[in-house]
């Protein structure tokens, strides 16, 4: 060994020697300096860094890794690290015990979140497409349709028009009539005709028991009754009072048709305030009065269909009648979005279904012409034939109806068409003055005071 080695060695000597290594020249410790383990306040400069490093290293002992802070491991209070602690974990940052795991767990949350979308895109997709079939099959195959015997109809603006077809043909079925209308005697004057279908019902089950021909379940005619009460639907407390006194006197109501509309006839400029919301609160709003009276009871027990008859002016719109196309249009929205809120609380026994035909001869539009070249193409309804399609998809419990079908490819082109396009689609067809001759004839007939309510 050579010259230059031979003080650390010493040096390594004295510090394995203990305590007895560090005495002082007379025996004892240095001054101010401390027993190993003690409490002392003086410091004692012990063996050189390297001596201490050899020592460490001839021991066999392992250097601990640096805390942070800067301190080393294995200090007073300081734990040895075990196996299987998170701070252990591969991937992990100094301070953030578990990331790398909480990373790889988001990454595979993430990766099943995005599955799970694919895949509900993927039975929303077949739901969509298996929609489209069952509509095609209703065409090929006509729906069974349902009863409606025993049960309470009521009908809005029963007194003529389609009200009275309707209430014709719901009595044909054996339903019991409840007829609103504002005109007290055309109201009267459809009960008449209602009563006397139910006479031909009892004499044609009359007959059929005489004939021994009893299979099928034959109302009493006691059960076949028509009620009427006189009301204005544009009054929500007339509305509200009068579903009361059904309620009490007939029962609860399980078809509600919402049939009453009326039009002015004016040109927006030149229509009086109150008119435009006399139409907006009889075309509109009282829809609104009368589902909030008898939809509760439908909710309770789940059962009921509610039937809004719009028009064709709620699904496109035409010149000069300004306020009856904006409250057809709201009357369409309002039931589409009840019909969404029904479905949002799984109420699948209350069915909906919209009526939006196209100009229908009752009277309540006369004059209304189109380009005459194409009027032989697409001519006004007859009253009959509206009614018996409208009848067919309520009985059917099919959501939406328009007549003739044409409608449905006008309401599409309509939707992709540019504004311009429709304009001149409206212009060749004739439809953007249609109402014209129309509304010339209400104002003749309000000058010569002959101008009479609508529906």
């Amino acid at each position: 060994m050579s010259a230059a080695r031979a003080p650390e060695l010493a040096a390594v000597t004295a510090a394995a020697a203990g305590p007895a290594g560090r005495s002082g020249p007379d025996g004892r410790p240095p001054a101010g300096g401390a027993e190993p383990g003690g409490c002392g306040g003086g410091h004692s400069p012990g063996p050189p860094r390297r001596a201490r490093a050899g020592v460490a290293r001839a021991s066999g002992e392992r250097r601990r890794p640096l805390q942070p802070g800067g301190h080393l491991g294995g200090g007073r209070g300081a734990q040895p690290s075990r196996p299987g602690r998170s701070d252990q974990l591969p991937g992990l940052g100094a301070g953030l015990p578990g990331a790398g795991w909480a990373r790889a767990l988001g990454s595979c949350g993430v990766r099943g979140v995005a599955m799970n979308i694919v895949v509900e895109f993927f039975v929303v997709t077949f739901k969509v497409l298996w929609a489209f079939v069952l509509a095609a099959a209703r065409w090929l195959v006509r729906p069974k349709e349902k009863s409606v015997a025993g049960q309470v109809c009521l009908i809005t603006g029963a007194g003529s028009g389609l009200g009275r077809l309707f209430a014709l043909e719901f009595a044909r079925r054996r339903a019991l009539l409840v007829l609103w209308d504002i005109n007290t005697q055309s109201n009267e004057e459809t009960a008449g005709m209602v009563r006397h279908i139910y006479r031909d019902l009892e004499a044609a089950d009359a007959a059929a028991l005489q004939a021994g021909n009893g299979e099928e379940e034959i109302l009493p005619h006691c059960n076949l009754q028509v009620f009427t009460y006189t009301c204005d639907v544009g009054k929500r407390e007339n509305v509200y009072l009068t579903a009361e006194r059904v309620r009490k006197e007939v029962g609860e109501v399980s078809v509600l048709v919402n049939n009453a509309g009326v039009v002015s006839g004016h040109h927006l400029l030149e229509c009086p305030d109150e008119l435009i919301e006399r139409t907006m609160m009889v075309n509109c709003h009282a829809h609104f009065w009368t589902t909030k009276a008898f939809l509760p009871t439908m909710l309770e027990i789940n059962h009921g269909h509610i039937v809004t008859v719009a028009s064709s002016l709620g699904l496109f719109s035409t010149a000069g009648v300004e306020d009856y196309c904006a409250s057809k249009f709201g009357v369409v929205g309002f039931h589409e979005s009840l019909s969404h809120e029904l479905k949002a609380a799984e109420k699948d026994g209350i069915k909906t279904t919209l009526v939006c035909p196209y100009l229908v001869d009752t009277g309540m539009f006369r004059g209304c012409r189109i380009r005459k070249e194409i009027e032989p193409f697409l001519p006004p309804l007859k009253p009959d034939y509206c009614v018996k399609q409208a009848m067919k998809a309520i009985l059917t419990d099919q959501p939406m109806i328009c007549t003739p079908r044409l409608m449905y490819i006008v309401t599409f082109m309509k939707s992709i068409l540019p504004f311009e396009a429709v304009v001149c689609m409206y212009r060749f067809l004739g439809a953007d003055k249609c109402m014209y001759p129309f509304i010339a004839q209400r104002k003749q007939a309000t000058n010569n005071n002959e101008a009479k309510n609508g529906i």
